[in-house]
């Protein structure tokens, strides 16, 4: 299993690929910054309940929820 700092890395590397401006790269973003800055998996996606707005918290729960099973 990887740490939350590969996983952060890998949603940097989306975040980066995606359109400036799209609801993926905001997702993507909230991801690894949420990641780089939390201990572990569990604290992360506590922390991604309170994204806003709604659209964003739902791209980046199902973003973690691929990247954290992988």
């Amino acid at each position: 299993m990887r740490d939350n700092l590969d996983l952060a890395a890998s949603a940097q590397e989306l975040a980066d690929a995606a359109p400036t401006g799209s609801i993926d790269r905001a997702a993507a973003s909230s991801v690894a910054i949420t990641l780089a800055t939390t201990r572990d998996i569990a604290d992360a996606r506590q922390t991604l309940d309170g994204v806003t707005p709604e659209e964003v918290r739902q791209a980046a729960l199902a973003l973690f929820e691929r990247l954290s099973t992988q």
